[in-house]
């Protein structure tokens, strides 16, 4: 497995240990995502996993259309997380696939690339989830460390396109989780 496939996997497999709590009422529940319900917070991110196959597969935005139209979350989220993992890991098994270019919205990208994308995109919602629903936020740290260093180049231009809210100020000395999540606009308070 490629150290990208691991990554992705690790981060994948955190946020399905908060995923698997989220009961009843909790769905309705507001995330730190002030936008979004848990709900919204969890189809958002199933639905970029169900994006990988196709994409790293050499298929393009117009191609996959509108096949992921819609909350694809179903009566157990959990079973369609844990399919849509299944189906991003098996995207990568093959020798090279993180070598392809994928297209993408902005244009076109190494899969590496985008998969990286993805895989932070799960870290810091699965922070957004275990808050949500009050379980342990604790991140894993080489998933924090990665994102640091994805995120830290582009971030300010993440942040210009709305993707992050301002940087939240943090102490020096905090911790490498508190620093990425005030990176990303995050108060842990």
């Amino acid at each position: 497995m490629s150290e990208i496939a691991e990554s992705y996997q690790r981060a994948a497999d955190g946020f399905a240990r908060r995923l698997a709590v989220v009961s009843g009422e909790q769905w309705e529940s507001p995330t730190p995502c002030s936008d979004w319900s848990v709900r919204d917070l969890v189809a958002h991110v199933l639905d970029e996993q169900l994006w990988v196959p196709p994409l790293v597969g050499g298929e393009t935005i117009a191609e996959v259309g509108d096949r992921f139209a819609g909350d694809q979350t179903g009566p157990d989220a959990l079973a369609s997380w844990s399919s849509a993992q299944a189906g991003v890991l098996a995207a990568l098994a093959p020798d090279g696939a993180t070598d392809r270019r994928v297209q993408l919205s902005f244009g076109e990208t190494s899969a590496a690339e985008y998969v990286t994308q993805v895989t932070v995109d799960t870290v810091v919602h699965t922070w957004d989830l275990a808050r949500a629903v009050g379980v342990d936020d604790s991140l894993d740290p080489a998933d924090v460390q990665a994102a640091i260093a994805a995120l830290s180049p582009q971030v300010e231009a993440w942040r210009a396109g709305g993707a992050f809210g301002p940087a939240v100020p943090v102490d020096p000395d905090a911790d490498a989780q508190t620093r990425l999540l005030g990176m990303l606009g995050r108060d842990r308070g």
